[in-house]
């Protein structure tokens, strides 16, 4: 007998990657099925026409990671998308439409290098991992109050598109929680992926990657079919640093995962036991500054870092970092923040083999524009480039912009491991280490971890201030004495969706397990014990 388990943002794709598992399904496989179904069910948080990345660990092996994120287009140049924003008097690369649609969506293939990597043989049929989500798309799913608040949200930037329009809102008008949403183009892509020689890659390479391409076209991205044609996901090993409790893991960049692992890495050297709340927040969030400025000066494509993110984790150099760090005062903020929209999902199956999964498209419904054939919304993923030549994430063909995306894993000293994350674009880091501090410095149990009123420093999902934002209860414990360090303190409702969807499966030696949920999404953690 074995433990498997699932945890997602949503009920829905929680239980069809949990049903996988009870069948006898890998980790790998489930997180496939359950990813297809919450593109479906949750299409503001993330799509098929997005990004994602794994971090998958069978027991006793190493971490190994994937990097499905798309990069930019042959045609994106700073020179090309100059002339065309003064021609047509805009200062900057518009938020959505074609011309923010500037990177390839690369968590399909993604889906499909992790499938080849560590399946062993043993993968059930694509079209047992697929069904679910095409039953979802063609039938219809129940929208929630999720769903309508981005569609409100996004209403006036995107109702004048008329393939969005058609998909994504009701005869013109936003979306209702409680109503049904159908996109039978979408559930047609599906089929067409289960049915097709190519299998998954018949997205970049067959009959889909046709309409992509046609539909990228018709937009003006600067995205080809040759682009299309090449793209293939990454196999590569994660960023690790070691603290006092185990070893970490997160994803490479262009990915925000050095900056989770430096969080972490200096909270453990300054942490003292028996501090307060007050003093527990305090650090966290000036470890989080420290580490955001050595993402901000320094992440981008790691084939441009002229400095490998594994330097960053060097002891001496998370030592140096450290002293930094001051216990009685804040370090004056802001600094500029990033969007975020995304999922993340994690699966424990019964051969031990764990995954931290994350998929996105950045902001609510990405670009915005819709392939009108296949009812995929693609990602806007590439804003985050910059049109000085100088800086080091700016605009460039065959590119990968910098990424909020990080999923985290850790083995810990004791034999636990741990499967954890979140979305929130810069509340992701913050909340890793916050829900990580609590469950393996506090010792609270995971579920009330991530449930716990929390923080975030800086611009989130859903919002534009650079302030520390502080949920109400814990805002009424420890508003007034950070604000006598120096923060500048928000109140914010408890249980806001700004502070993203956090989730965790951690298993010890002796097969004991928590799975967790974040009670501000609409998900669901479950479990099971198969044979």
């Amino acid at each position: 007998m074995a433990n498997v388990a699932f945890t997602a943002p949503h009920s829905e794709a929680a239980e069809i990657g949990l049903s996988v598992l009870k069948e006898g399904g890998s980790a790998v496989d489930a997180m496939v099925a359950a990813a297809a179904a919450i593109a479906v069910v949750y299409p503001h948080m993330n799509s098929l026409g997005g990004d994602g990345f794994w971090v998958i660990q069978k027991p006793g092996h190493e971490p190994v990671a994937i990097d499905a994120c798309g990069s930019s287009g042959s045609l994106a140049t700073i020179d090309h998308y100059q002339r065309i924003l003064a021609e047509k008097n805009l200062e900057a690369i518009p938020n959505r439409g074609g011309l923010a649609a500037i990177t390839q969506a690369g968590t399909i293939a993604g889906w499909h290098l992790a499938r080849e990597i560590s399946n062993n043989g043993k993968a059930l049929p694509l079209s047992r991992l697929l069904d679910p989500a095409y039953e979802l798309a063609k039938k219809g799913i129940t929208i929630t109050e999720s769903l309508q608040a981005a569609s409100e949200k996004t209403f006036d930037e995107l109702n004048g598109f008329s393939a969005f329009s058609d998909v994504y809102l009701d005869n013109g008008k936003t979306l209702k929680a409680g109503g049904t949403l159908k996109n039978p183009c979408l559930a047609d892509m599906i089929d067409h992926l289960i049915r097709s020689d190519l299998g998954l890659m018949d997205f970049y390479r067959g009959d889909i990657s046709k309409s992509v391409i046609g539909g990228l076209a018709n937009v003006d991205s600067p995205i080809t079919g040759e682009d299309i044609s090449k793209f293939n996901a990454e196999q590569v090993i994660p960023l690790t640093t070691k603290i006092s409790k185990g070893q970490l893991f997160n994803m490479v960049a262009p990915t925000q995962g050095l900056a989770s692992l430096m969080i972490l890495g200096l909270y453990d050297r300054v942490y003292q036991k028996g501090w307060s709340e007050t003093e527990r927040v305090h650090h966290i969030v000036e470890c989080t500054k420290q580490a955001f400025l050595v993402r901000d000066q320094y992440v981008c494509d790691r084939a441009r870092m002229n400095k490998a993110a594994q330097e960053f984790l060097d002891p001496k150099f998370l030592d140096s970092l450290a002293e930094n760090v001051n216990s009685n005062a804040a370090l004056p903020w802001p600094k500029p923040a990033e969007h975020g929209d995304t999922i993340w999902m994690g699966a424990l199956d019964k051969d031990g083999t764990m995954v931290s999964f994350i998929q996105s498209i950045y902001w609510e419904f990405g670009s915005g524009v819709v392939i009108p054939d296949l009812g995929l919304v693609w990602n806007n993923r590439g804003l985050s480039f910059n049109l000085d030549k100088n800086h080091h994430n700016h605009l460039t063909p065959y590119a990968k912009p910098l990424h909020t995306l990080n999923p985290a894993f850790a083995l810990l000293d004791d034999g636990r491991r741990f499967s954890y994350g979140t979305m929130g674009g810069e509340g992701q880091p913050q909340t890793q280490a916050t829900l990580f501090a609590r469950h393996i410095y506090e010792g609270l149990p995971l579920d009330e971890a991530i449930a716990k009123d929390r923080w975030l420093l800086g611009r989130t999902w859903g919002d534009v201030s650079n302030n520390l934002k502080i949920e109400e209860n814990l805002f009424n414990e420890v508003g007034d004495s950070l604000h006598k360090l120096g923060h500048e303190v928000a109140c914010v409702p408890s249980q806001i969706e700004m502070m993203g969807h956090a989730g965790g499966i951690i298993l010890d030696r002796n097969g004991d397990l928590q799975v967790a949920t974040d009670p501000r999404s609409d998900g669901a953690a479950l479990q099971a014990v198969v044979n």
